[in-house]
């Protein structure tokens, strides 16, 4: 099914690569939107609505990952990097800094179209529903307004790292592998690699201590996954 009128951000340098990016959006029914530079980028965003962002990390006037992190204080959109890096170190960076995809040059513009969809696909968790959660370890879902809450305090979460505490706090004490944290928190668990939810619960981390310095709710159990902390 098309995606008619989802509107794209398309952050690109390169005329070419930005052409052919947005006609094989333009045959999957998305509306595309082309910046070439990020002050151009952050101009759109305060001014139109956008679903996602595809986000060029070598832009000719700020480094495609400072981008993100300036679009990370504005907005929660989710964000797919395009990049000629394709090392992990890159990737890694890349998510832990906000980021939902990451996509190396050349790529494919069908595979590009099926990670747009895989991140815009919403639901897929199903271990809390529409529900509400009541206080677990200090997390609070909102699930009508997809937001968690943190000891009182909303957390600034990326839709995946959304997702991730969403399913800790829906069975704590748990113990979650890095496979069944990706086929629950990702839509497209085939792209992703076991570094990528170390990233995210690495910012999930830092997001929660910037709340309250001392707190640890997410266990390691080295050579196995994660956990929300049992209530005592």
């Amino acid at each position: 099914m098309a995606s008619v009128g989802r509107r794209i951000l398309l952050v690109e340098d390169e005329r070419s690569i930005a052409d052919t990016v947005a006609y094989a959006l333009r045959t999957e029914g998305f509306v595309s939107v082309w910046a070439a530079t990020g002050m151009e980028a952050m101009r759109l965003l305060v001014e139109q609505s956008f679903e996602v962002v595809i986000l060029d990390v070598g832009l000719p006037d700020i480094d495609g990952f400072e981008l993100c992190r300036q679009i990370r204080q504005l907005s929660d959109l989710p964000i797919i990097f395009l990049t000629a890096r394709g090392g992990e170190i890159d990737r890694v960076v890349g998510l832990e800094i906000g980021a939902d995809d990451y996509l190396a040059k050349p790529f494919s513009p069908r595979e590009l179209t099926a990670r747009l969809r895989a991140v815009l696909r919403r639901g897929r968790i199903s271990t809390t529903g529409d529900q509400d959660t009541g206080s677990i370890r200090g997390f609070h879902v909102d699930a009508h307004r997809r937001r968690i809450h943190y000891a009182g305090r909303p957390l600034d979460l990326t839709p995946s790292e959304y997702r991730l505490v969403v399913a800790l706090v829906a069975r704590p004490g748990r113990v979650f592998s890095r496979e069944e944290l990706m086929q629950l928190a990702w839509e497209d668990p085939g792209a992703s690699m076991d570094r990528t939810v170390d990233a995210h619960i690495k910012a999930i981390r830092a997001k929660v201590r910037a709340v309250e310095p001392e707190a640890d709710p997410i266990e390691t159990r080295r050579g196995f996954g994660y956990a929300l902390r049992a209530p005592e």
